[in-house]
């Protein structure tokens, strides 16, 4: 969206040393500390969130959880940050003269390889790809439409992926790489549905387009009369829009992320974005890969841009957002704010592999205390 979207990051590692149904039912209760600083309470027993010095006062909507130790984040003024000791340091990575580019998104395949997406009208569209960690950069694809906007990249695998645009001519643009994102090209509309007046994406988190498994595929959207989830099973070729129960009716309103743990199972987050704006039933939930969508029971507490699953868990999940961040350990059905830190994604890659990213400069990894 003109004014502000993250998928699953390749590389998932695997649970360890905790069991995961065992941590579903172990949030605390405590009420959360005031003020902007990292762990209030712990959205799981015995870990909470750990700020980690950046070094820089970027906004990071951009983040690629690959495990506990290694992590990319992607942000304003062209800005790209890797670690590899569990946030101890972090490397600038910045591709070259590429201060004037707005990064949203990062998926990351391990330590070495990962595309960065740049967001904006015509040509500040752009995505890059690294082969070593950063060192050097390869522009892979530069929008040249000027009715273009991108938003959101995901990838089912090492080699496919898709990329979004707002619409074009009234229907969503869809590019696609068949090579890890060394090249793209605009897939055929001809298997999208309209697009509503005004209706579009936002670009707040990296997750308005999300992928779970070989070929299933969600976009999230929001500014019109409607909120809606659309899903592709063929990888962006042919896609269905089903409502959700979200707020719109507004360009500051709809849904702004999306988390998939597995083809059929998902959760929807979002609200209005501005600041004290009220955001009732702002999380929503599918058991059917989104063919129908349930507004949460008891929601996050505010507006929410980013949710990932619980690595491990059928039923737990994080959500942050400006205000702080929300749990559930049912599976979306209610939310339990635990924390006041400002974030605006999240991504999980494993136990103590769960990260957070957001305004000037604020990352973050879920540790025990």
């Amino acid at each position: 969206m003109r004014a502000k979207g993250k998928s699953k990051s390749m590389g998932r590692a695997v649970l360890a040393g905790l069991c995961g149904a065992a941590l579903a039912g172990a949030v605390l209760a405590a009420p959360a500390r005031a003020g902007t600083g990292g762990s209030a309470h712990a959205p799981v027993r015995g870990l909470s969130w750990q700020l980690k010095e950046s070094g820089t006062d970027a906004r990071f909507r951009g983040l690629a959880a690959v495990s506990p130790d290694t992590a990319w984040a992607a942000g304003t003024g062209g800005t790209v940050l890797r670690t590899s000791d569990g946030g101890g340091t972090w490397r600038d990575v910045s591709p070259p003269d590429a201060g004037n580019l707005e990064f949203r998104d990062v998926e990351a395949f391990d330590g070495r390889r990962a595309v960065v997406l740049a967001i904006g009208e015509g040509e500040a569209s752009r995505v890059l790809r690294t082969d070593d960690g950063g060192a050097t950069w390869t522009e892979s694809f530069r929008n040249t439409d000027t009715r273009a906007f991108y938003d959101c990249v995901t990838f089912f695998d090492h080699r496919h992926g898709l990329a979004m645009s707002d619409p074009v001519d009234g229907k969503y643009r869809i590019l696609s790489t068949a090579d890890g994102g060394r090249s793209w090209k605009v897939l055929p509309d001809a298997g999208m549905p309209a697009a509503q007046q005004g209706e579009s994406a936002f670009a707040a988190s990296g997750q308005c387009l999300v992928a779970s498994g070989p070929r299933d595929v969600w976009l999230a959207t929001g500014g019109a009369a409607r909120a809606r989830v659309l899903h592709s099973a063929d990888r962006g070729l042919t896609w269905r829009a089903t409502d959700a129960p979200i707020p719109a009716g507004d360009p500051a309103r709809g849904v702004f992320g999306l988390a998939f743990r597995d083809r059929t199972h998902g959760i929807a987050v979002g609200g209005d974005y501005r600041a004290g704006q009220a955001s009732p039933k702002a999380a929503a939930v599918t058991g059917d890969g989104g063919r129908t969508w349930r507004p949460a029971g008891q929601p996050t507490g505010a507006y929410r841009s980013g949710v990932a699953w619980f690595p491990g868990s059928r039923a737990t999940a994080i959500a942050v957002g400006p205000t702080g961040t929300d749990v559930t350990t049912d599976g979306g059905r209610t939310w339990r704010t635990v924390d006041t830190g400002s974030y605006d994604t999240v991504d999980c890659a494993g136990v103590r592999g769960c990260w957070a990213a957001g305004e000037k400069g604020r990352i973050a990894r879920l540790e025990r205390k």
